[in-house]
């Protein structure tokens, strides 16, 4: 084995913990999940399309989410909160340590593939103040520890009082134990997790059902996967035990209402209602528990919810949340176009649970609405540039919705600092039979499983152009299937194995290889023609109108490019596509354009729209029969 390839195993089982990697080998698969996603620091991104991406998380969205902390006084509250004072002004909103701890997160993931000491050292000394404000029993909530005689209105009078409603207690664990795992995990370090593990101990030992303590649920959701993360950690039974209290409880305390999913107990919910974001983080809590815990209600459960959540509650972009009056779902089939909502991080959410459906089931179904939700939803969230954000993502703009450089209530931004540099999680995965390729990305990816090397290269111009060459080196023969994920947007596609055309079965949405060997090149050519999509017919908003999507991708038409007809634009049977790469724009993209019995029209990815010159925007266009 080469040096390379030596350091490659020893850090893909250290850092393996997001797939449950080091963990589940010491503990007979312990993550539970018949299906491991292979980690981002197992994968090199050679892409082009997310290579940009990359480089403005690294180069500008982290570094400016690190000075709006600074700048908004997120710093401040934990200083303050390390000296309380009656003086102690409380600000902001209850929730605002998660900006501090996402944007860690993220920036520890960077760490993991682009070694920086200088950020390092800058992490460390945020920790330093971090550490300062935990109270000596582990505590840790500066809305309340800077001031506690006159704590966030929030907050309530004491803990917990309030965390069914809007302290947001639980939901600052969470987020502080995701990016604490992710600085572990980069730099092996146990300061930032040290914190994280005394604000834990903290809740289980006082929420709970047992004598002395408070029964209490989240009123927002992400405490149940981070809880479920750190058991793999740590080994220790207490945090997944914890995090299914969390689950079991609800339904069942003085919160009963659909805003955070606590009408009625998790088993017995069958609709997505309430708030989207807290909704995508509580199934994805509930995907983790299932798999660790064999809980088949749950799954039964997720899976009566996914399919209302897809079918009925989805937009074409994998969006989720309609409404502004609750941030999140109202009845089946309401999908507003110039009022969506569609929080950019219920489509982060969307992603997070849909690749625990697939890593429980094997159904490629799901890594379609993941794809469909990262393309469009998550990417729509941020510039081209990586400084500027959307909180909410319409489908349709009248000039007068464009994208901010920062919040008041920041979630959005330094979710996308935590959620982008983690991209390579979604590519591969492996299980006990098979090798699944889920998304095609240009890459490298070096796995150890068991005691083969294995060498993966991926060369594809996606999302631009459907083929993709795949070439397998392994270190001696592995047994393995290797199983391609066929996009529920293809409809034609070719299959060959060093240019022979090969014929395989199809299950679940994958394509079988099961006669493969070492240094095979493996190649997919997916038919990728542009589709004019029509709505559900039960979307009223949408009746009479069509949607142009090709590939992964969901177009829209911007005023910049149709500055004349734009509002007397439509499409038709008879309107013909000319596609083209366009270089020169929006960081190169592909263009389509239009001709038809109305005025042409030229479309771009939906994605990249409000980078340039303000304007209207529309995805669903009059379509006349």
């Amino acid at each position: 084995m080469s040096n390379t390839m030596k350091k490659f195993v020893i850090s893909a089982l250290l850092f393996s913990l997001i797939g449950g990697g080091a963990y589940a080998q010491k503990k007979a698969s312990a993550h539970g999940y018949p299906i491991d996603p292979v980690p981002f620091t197992s994968v090199k991104l050679t892409d082009s399309f997310w290579g940009q991406r990359l480089k403005a998380s690294r180069e500008v969205t982290i570094p400016l989410a690190f000075s709006k902390c600074e700048e908004t006084g997120r710093y401040k509250n934990f200083e303050m909160a390390a000296h309380p004072s009656e003086n102690n002004k409380v600000t902001g909103y209850s929730f605002d340590d998660t900006d501090v701890y996402k944007t860690i997160e993220g920036a520890s993931y960077l760490l993991q593939t682009y070694p920086d000491k200088k950020l390092k050292k800058y992490i460390d000394s945020v920790l330093v103040i971090v550490a300062a404000a935990q109270e000596p029993d582990g505590y840790l909530y500066t809305s309340r520890t800077m001031n506690p005689k006159h704590p966030h209105e929030w907050a309530g009078s004491k803990r917990w009082e309030k965390v069914e409603e809007l302290s947001h207690e639980f939901y600052n664990l969470g987020h502080m134990v995701e990016g604490a795992i992710a600085h572990y995990q980069a730099t092996g370090q146990r300061n930032f997790l040290d914190i994280a593990i005394r604000y834990a101990d903290c809740v289980c030992r006082e929420i709970g059902d047992k004598p002395g303590q408070q029964v209490r649920v989240p009123g927002h959701q992400i405490a149940e996967m981070a809880l479920a993360k750190l058991y793999l950690v740590t080994g220790d039974q207490k945090y997944l035990d914890q995090a299914k209290f969390f689950l079991d409880k609800r339904g069942y305390t003085s919160r009963r209402d659909e805003y955070s999913q606590a009408h009625k107990p998790v088993i017995e919910q069958d609709e997505a209602v309430g708030h989207a974001v807290r909704a995508a983080y509580m199934y994805s809590g509930m995907a983790d528990v299932a798999a660790l815990k064999n809980d088949t209600g749950y799954i039964a459960a997720m899976d009566r919810l996914w399919d209302d959540v897809v079918h009925r509650n989805m937009y074409i972009t994998g969006g989720i949340g309609s409404s502004r009056d609750n941030e999140g779902f109202t009845e089946d089939y309401d999908l507003p176009n110039l009022d969506a909502y569609c929080e950019t991080c219920a489509s982060v959410g969307m992603v997070l649970w849909n690749q625990r459906m697939n890593q429980l089931t094997g159904d490629s179904k799901y890594i379609d609405v993941l794809e469909r939700s990262l393309y469009n939803g998550a990417l729509a969230g941020i510039s081209l540039g990586g400084d500027r954000f959307f909180y909410v993502n319409p489908l349709e703009s009248k000039g007068d919705h464009h994208r901010q450089e920062w919040y008041g209530c920041a979630c959005c931004p330094s979710q996308l600092s935590r959620f982008l540099p983690s991209i390579g999680n979604y590519i591969y995965a492996s299980s006990d039979d098979a090798l699944w390729v889920n998304l095609y990305i240009g890459n490298t990816g070096q796995i150890r499983i068991g005691e083969t090397d294995i060498l993966l290269t991926q060369e594809t111009d996606y999302p631009w152009d459907g083929s993709v060459k795949l070439t397998i080196s392994t270190s001696q023969p592995l047994e393995k299937e290797i199983r391609l994920r066929i996009p529920d947007w293809c409809k034609t596609y070719d299959l060959s194995i060093n240019g022979k055309r090969i014929n395989v079965p199809k299950e679940k949405g994958y394509a079988v290889i099961k006669d493969w060997k070492s240094q095979d090149v493996i190649a997919l050519d997916m038919d990728m023609p542009v589709e004019i999509v029509a709505a559900d017919p039960h979307v009223k908003e949408n009746f009479d109108k069509r949607a142009i999507q090709r590939g992964p991708l969901v177009y829209c038409m911007e005023e910049i490019d149709n500055p004349v007809y734009f509002d007397q634009i439509q499409l038709s049977p008879s309107t013909t596509f000319q596609t083209a790469f366009a270089s020169d724009i929006l960081n190169g993209i592909k263009t389509i354009k239009t001709n038809g019995r109305a005025q042409s029209a030229t479309f771009i990815p939906y994605y990249a729209w409000d980078n340039r010159k303000a304007g209207k925007m529309r995805v669903w266009i009059p379509y006349n029969e």
